[in-house]
Formats: structure tokens, sequence, C-alpha cells
């Protein structure tokens, strides 16, 4: 490494005095002038007016050569120890007496040799006519037979200088021994390729600086993938089938790597010759570049809300918030996995997001890059389980120790919010994961701590009108505008598949109601509730795709009219043997309780599920009940799910006051204010039941005729 001379500024000369011009008598200009012998340059100047021998200024200097650099204009760092060198040298004072052998890199070849110099080398074979040296993998030379004095082995290491380099690349090598020396690595100079460059390099030598994102460790080399400012270079190093390549560079640690770029599987792939760790300066150096590059590229886009929503504005930042994340975690390969709940809602806020994340995923990436740095599960509950988040933990930890991966970022989708999340929130802590929650369930402020963005139309003034499905759409054409068009009818799916209640949902179903009618969206909807209770813990991305219409046109038709032809006549089943064993009573406040026992009288293990079933015998009282106040209870040994029409409830408020009032009840849930779960012990039931009616009797009823318009089903 060379800096500049501060002496002479890096001009290689001081200036030790200045005397009059004898051409121009100082004046800077001349009247006449003998032009023969005269160069270009000089008659260039002559014809601007000024004196070509003191350029117009008048003055001639004296100078002599810097003696602190030699005339070079730059100080060189000893090659041994790194202090400056003497000048015109590569070693300082005090190294003198060390001699200084070298080291090829394996990216080096005959190019970086130097004639003179000494470097180490391997034995290859002997001949009659001399020894062979390999110097490193790609460079051998020959110690002629006349200065051989010795017997050689092969492997055996050896001192050699270079005695010659001919024009055809052949180098002849002698010997030489020294006592005190010091080992010089000796790297291949080139310039530093990004990877929106590489596919200029094909079949060629190239150095690229990043940071390493992903190791895997396949039968044959070790392929290590690069990022940088630009994106990601995978590249392949081989030393034996299936041995660790370089196994001292780690994930995130920031290499220089040396290599011929070449095409495989149909995607360019650098074939690894040097690959070396950055430290100190130059690591931060490289570092610095590629965060800066990653906030730049990784700021989401400003798009106009697909409809007209203040709750939306106000939530913007947030959301931008949100998307930025996800856009730098794609941008530094980091996985993604999407959490949802199970339903309708949950789904199209899913999907939407993996349909804008998959495209540039694929993009950053090699052809695998979507299987490796994507996934997108359901989760049974409105919130993130035990169980849940043990199978990300494990999921996540075989990728990281089979593939190399990070650990992954975690998007919870209709769910996240409430304080029922913290346990599941504490083990991705432990385990360093970042969480990204879009929900619209009411949250909880003991969630925040845990979570590196919150997308909640409660923190904005609104309610679970506006549906995790409708937030997952924005964010979506935030993260990537370019699907907007293919995703935006999945917010009014949401919003009929959730009862939204809220003005933006008239609003997006106004916005697609040349494709799809508002029967159609709820078709969709109940085919997505039915087809995901069958997927159980499956995300299903083929049928979901076709249900969504993502694909074929004729296939969507046929697979939803199928879907909700089966779910209905399952619905009519279970409201056929239920509704006889619904039982009501009037409140305090005036609102119809009606309640129904979900474990003996419906059918179990079948769809619909007890929190279905209740919504749909609910959704019967309401259209009979019209204009009263309604809330319906279903139970189970274990458990209960409320339905409110025009009872202001709190859930989970209900859900602690409960928790604190029942001692040995075990009572835990929530949910949205008028809509949720509870849970308790078995031995409890009847307590925790008679104080919840008792609750539920306290709170504000509506008398009001509420419109609804809910899925039509088939009842006798």
């Amino acid at each position: 490494m060379s800096v500049e001379c501060q002496s002479c500024q890096g001009k290689g000369y001081v200036v030790k005095g200045e005397q009059t011009c004898p051409t121009c008598n100082g004046s800077g200009k001349v009247k006449s002038m003998n032009l023969m012998g005269m160069s270009e340059k000089d008659l260039k100047g002559l014809l601007g007016g000024f004196c070509p021998k003191c350029k117009g200024s008048g003055k001639l200097q004296t100078r002599e050569k810097c003696q602190g650099c030699g005339g070079t204009g730059k100080l060189n760092d000893c090659e041994i120890c790194g202090q400056p060198a003497l000048p015109g040298k590569d070693v300082c004072e005090k190294c003198q007496s060390i001699y200084p052998v070298y080291r090829l890199s394996p990216a080096c070849d005959v190019s970086d040799l130097d004639v003179g110099k000494t470097y180490l080398g391997k034995v290859a074979n002997t001949a009659d006519f001399g020894v062979f040296v390999n110097l490193n993998a790609q460079t051998k030379g020959l110690i002629h037979s006349s200065n051989v004095h010795r017997t050689y082995v092969s492997g055996e290491d050896v001192m050699v200088k270079i005695n010659s380099i001919k024009p055809n690349g052949n180098f002849d090598l002698i010997p030489h021994n020294v006592k005190e020396f010091k080992f010089i690595e000796v790297e291949k100079n080139l310039p530093r390729t990004k990877s929106g460059d590489i596919n200029k390099f094909v079949n060629k030598l190239v150095s690229i600086s990043g940071e390493v994102v992903q190791i895997k460790q396949t039968s044959g080399p070790t392929i290590f993938a690069v990022t940088d400012e630009e994106g990601s270079v995978s590249c392949a190093a081989f030393v034996e089938a299936g041995m660790r390549a370089f196994p001292e560079v780690q994930l995130e640690d920031v290499v220089r790597v040396i290599g011929e770029i070449t095409m495989r599987n149909n995607g360019l792939q650098l074939e690894v010759l040097d690959m070396r760790k950055l430290a100190g300066e130059d690591a931060a150096v490289i570092k610095g570049a590629i965060e800066a590059a990653i906030d730049s590229r990784a700021k989401p886009a400003h798009v106009d809300f697909l409809v007209r929503s203040e709750v939306l504005e106000r939530l913007r930042p947030r959301m931008e918030q949100v998307a930025r994340h996800i856009r730098r975690a794609i941008l530094k390969s980091v996985p993604i996995i999407i959490r949802h709940h199970a339903d309708a809602d949950g789904i199209c806020a899913g999907v939407a997001v993996e349909r804008a994340c998959l495209p540039l995923i694929r993009q950053e990436g090699d052809s695998e890059a979507e299987y490796h740095f994507f996934g997108r599960s359901p989760s049974k509950a409105p919130f993130y389980e035990l169980e849940d988040v043990n199978k990300d933990l494990v999921m996540a930890l075989e990728d990281s120790e089979r593939h190399g991966q990070r650990m992954p970022l975690i998007i919870l989708m209709d769910n996240g919010s409430t304080e029922e999340d913290i346990e599941a929130y504490r083990y991705t802590q432990v385990y360093g994961l970042d969480l990204l929650v879009v929900d619209h369930h009411h949250p909880d402020a003991t969630v925040d701590p845990f979570l590196k963005g919150h997308v909640n139309p409660y923190h904005a003034g609104g309610d679970f009108g506006i549906t995790a499905g409708m937030l997952g759409v924005e964010l979506a054409r935030m993260i990537n505008p370019d699907v907007t068009d293919e995703i935006k009818h999945m917010a009014a799916v949401a919003a009929v598949g959730d009862r939204s209640e809220a003005p933006e949902r008239a609003q997006y179903l106004a916005l697609v109601k040349d494709k799809y009618s508002e029967d159609d969206l709820k078709k969709i909807a109940l085919a997505l509730d039915y087809e995901q209770f069958w997927l159980r813990y499956n995300d299903g991305r083929g049928i979901i795709n076709d249900i969504l219409n993502l694909g074929g046109s004729t296939r969507h038709g046929a697979i939803v009219s199928l879907l909700c032809d089966q779910a209905n006549k399952m619905i009519a089943d279970q409201l056929d043997a239920s509704m006889p064993h619904v039982k009501n009573v009037t409140l305090s406040n005036g609102a119809m309780l009606f309640t129904i026992d979900v474990e003996n009288f419906a059918h179990k293990f079948t769809f619909p599920a007890p929190g279905k079933t209740t919504g749909e015998i609910h959704d019967l009282l309401c259209r009979k009940h019209a204009g009263q106040p309604v809330v319906t209870l279903g139970y189970g040994p274990d458990f209960a799910v409320l339905r409110s029409r025009g009872v202001q409830m709190n859930i989970p408020r209900m859900v602690r006051e409960l928790r604190d009032e029942i001692r040995g009840g075990g009572v835990s849930g929530g949910g949205h204010l008028v809509v949720g779960s509870i849970k308790f012990v078995e031995g409890m039931r009847k307590e925790v039941l008679e104080k919840l009616s008792i609750k539920i009797g306290q709170y504000p009823a509506d008398m009001k005729p509420v419109v609804e318009k809910p899925i039509e089903t088939k009842v006798p």
C-alpha cells in the first residue's frame, strides 16, 4: 500500500527557488518568437497569448527531486512490518536485513510474478532436464538441471527466485535459500466488480467484495451467497466432494472473492479461486457502502391508497416502516416467514404480501431463492401460539444448520397484537428473531417492546372494521407496486369474509365490481375458509392461488364452485343438528343471549369448526331478530366462543377481569372487542360462563337495527 508523500504533496519534487523567465522577461507574454523547433503544445500556448516557457507565470522554478520519496511522489509501506518504507524501496530501514519471501494466493498467475523476487513453492515433479515447482495451483516453473545441486522430493517446500519470464508465460527458477526472512502474501490485484456487472465478465476473472449471507454445503462444492450494494452472487468453492471450503469464513463476514464467472443452471456463478476475510477499515468501508445502498433501495414505494381513508393515511408511517423492514430483509437475503390467521382475512393478508415479496426475492437471488428465503404458514388461533413459534424456530435452526441461512424475519398478519402473543415472543427474543405485526385485533401495549414494527388500525383511531386483508394489500403495494392489479380484489374478499362494516368496505368492493360481484367475493371467502380447514397447517399455495384467481380463471371458477357447494352443505348439516339445542335468555341490558353446547350438539372434527359454527348460528339469529341486540355464545368443556351484534362489549377486558376474579379458573383468551374466544379449566366452566353472562349484560346495548349481509347458507 502507498500513500502520497507529504514532503512534496505527491509531486516528486520540491521547489528550491524562482527566477525571472528570460524568454518573456517576467511579463508572461511574448511579442515574437522563432517558431522553428517548437512543440505542438508550445505553439498552442503561444497562440493563446502567453509565454510557452513559463506558461504565462513570468517565473521559472528551480526544482530538486524529493528526498522523502525518491522522486516517486508516493511513500510505500514496508512489506514486512507495515511502517513507512525507505524512499523508492519496499522495506523500511529496520527491515533491510530481513529477506521477503513471497507466497502467491490461489488466484495469482504469471502476470503477478516479478523477476528477481523470491517465492515459496512446492516441488511438483522431477525430470532429466530439471525440477518443476508449483508456486500455486495455476503457476508452474522450472529449475533447470544446471541449477539442481541436490535431490528434490515431490511435495517438498522450496524457496526459489524468478530468474526470467518468457513471452509465452514460462518462467525459470533458481534455488534461493535464506535464513532470516518473512513471508509476504501476494494477492491478485483486480479492480472490484459489483454484482450488477458480472454478466459482462462471463468466463473472465473478477474480484467481488461483500457480505456473506448464506453458506450451503452440497455433496460437491460449498456455495457462498455474497451480497454487495447491487445484489447477490452465488460463489462455488470446491476442495473435495462434500468438504467445507474456507471454514474460517462465517455468516455476516465481509469477504473479498476472486474467481471466474460461469453459467450454471441458467444462472451466473462465480467459481472461487480465492476468498479472504476483510477486517478493520477495509471491511468497514465495504459494509458501510452495502448498508447505504440497501437503505436507499429498501425505501418503500409511496403509493396512493386504493380507497380514501383517514385511518389508513394516519397509519401510513407505520406501514412504510414495516414495508422498509421487509424490503431490507429481501435485499440482505434474510429469510421471511409469514404467519397468518387461518381464515379468509388472514389468508388474503398473507398471500398479498407473499405475491409482493416473491418477485423481489427471485430478482435478488438464484433460481431456488424463493424456497430458501420465504415461507407462509397459517395459524389456527388468532394469536402466535407456542406450537407455531416452536415449529418456526425448529425449521429456522435446521435451515441455518443445513443451508447456512440467517435466522428469519417473522411477519404476523391477522394476529400478533394481543397479550396472548407474549409467551411466543419470549422465544423469538432468545433466538434474536425480528418480529413485525400487521393486525386488527384490539392491541395490547405490552407487545410493542418485542416488535420492530406494528400496524393496527386502533393505533390511528380505527377499529377491527379495517381488516388485516385490507392492510396486507396496501402494505404489499408499498413493498412492490407492480402487484397491484393481481391483488387488489383480496381486500374486498377480506372485507366480506370478516364481516367488515367500516366505510372502506364499500370502497374496496366498488373497486372490483366490474370483475367480482359481492356474491362472488363471499363465495371466494367461504371457499378459503373451507379449504384452509382441510389444509390444516399447510399453506396450500397452489390451491389457494386458484381460489384467489391468481392462476387460470377456468380453474378458479370450478374450484370455488366445488368448495362452496361442499361448505354450504356441511354448514347446513351443522345448523340442522345444532339449532334445536340453542337456548336463549334476555340479559339485564335488554340483549338476547343465545347459547349452544357445541361439544355435545354439533358435529366434531369436521367443518365448520366450533368457532365457525357459532358464527353461522349467530348470523342466522341476527336475521331472525333484526333490530335487536344479539349475543351468541358457543361453548365446550374448556372454551367459549363469542359473537355479538349491538352490544358494546370488550372481550379482552372481560378476559382480564375473569382471570382476576375467578381463582383457579385458568381464564385466558381475547380477540376483537365483540368477537373472540375464552379458555378456562373444564372444572370451572359453570362459574366462568355464569360470570361471563353477567358481564355481557353490563355493557350498553344498541337497539337500532343493524344491516348485515352475511354469506348465504342453505338452511333447511
